[in-house]
Order: structure tokens, then sequence, then C-alpha cells
């Protein structure tokens, strides 16, 4: 009589793990799906997305800020912006700290971008003028 007790626990234990990881396999395989989605659209844009938590746009709308136009953006106004804000959300003074790490995060994604052009710029620029090496010269 025990053992049917104990193999009709084990049958039934198992077959919950079963479902719980064919469940969890489910989800991991969706959401794989979701981010291969967003990133045939602009594998760039997608890598930025994912490190940083914040679209551009999203960035803009949080400090209030114009987007960037050709990689470049008034970087004391956001940065005014971002005092001003993460200020007046500090949690000893009664802030949110969600609300802080909003600000922190969008001005971050704004610094992210500005330097992205920055280098993409100057790659270009050095492409233009051609690869000079320095060469070491005897005297």
């Amino acid at each position: 009589m025990a053992h049917r007790i104990i193999t009709q626990v084990v049958i039934t234990g198992t077959r919950v793990l079963g479902r719980a990881f064919a469940e969890a396999y489910k989800q991991a395989s969706a959401s794989q799906q979701y981010a291969r989605q967003g990133a045939k659209g602009a594998p760039v844009a997608s890598n930025n997305f994912a490190s940083s938590g914040l679209t551009l746009d999203e960035a803009c709308k949080i400090l209030n800020v114009k987007p960037p136009q050709g990689g470049k953006t008034d970087m004391e106004n956001v940065m005014e912006r971002f005092k001003s804000l993460f200020d007046k959300n500090d949690p000893t003074k009664g802030g949110s700290f969600y609300l802080q790490s909003k600000v922190l995060r969008a001005r971050e994604r704004i610094e992210l971008e500005v330097r992205e052009a920055k280098e993409v710029a100057e790659t270009e620029a050095e492409l233009k003028e051609g690869w000079k090496p320095k060469v070491w010269k005897d005297r």
C-alpha cells in the first residue's frame, strides 16, 4: 500500500515539474522571438535599447529636451534639466527613487546617442582625409 502512495506522489510531482519546465520554455522562446523581431528593423538601435532600457524618444520626453539632430544637441540644457529633475526626485527629500533612476537613464541614453554620432563623424572624417600613419623619423 505504501509503495502505491509513494509512486503516485513521484508521478504527480514529475508531471507538475514537467509542465512548469514546458511553460517556462514557451515563455523564453516567445520573448526571444519578440527580441529578434525588434532587432530586424534597426540592429544597432535594438542593442542600445536593450542596454539602456529607454528609446531616444522616451529619454527626450523624460528630460523635456529636443532630440539630437544629426547627433548634436545642447548638452548644457540636457545637464541642466537632469540636475533639476534628479534633485527634485531625491528620496531623502520625499522624492521617488524610481523617477530619479528614470531621469538618470534618460540622460545616459542621450549621452550614448551623442557619443555614437560623434564616433561615426570622426570615422567618416578619418576616411575622408585618408589614413596617415605616424612614422618615426631619424634626425
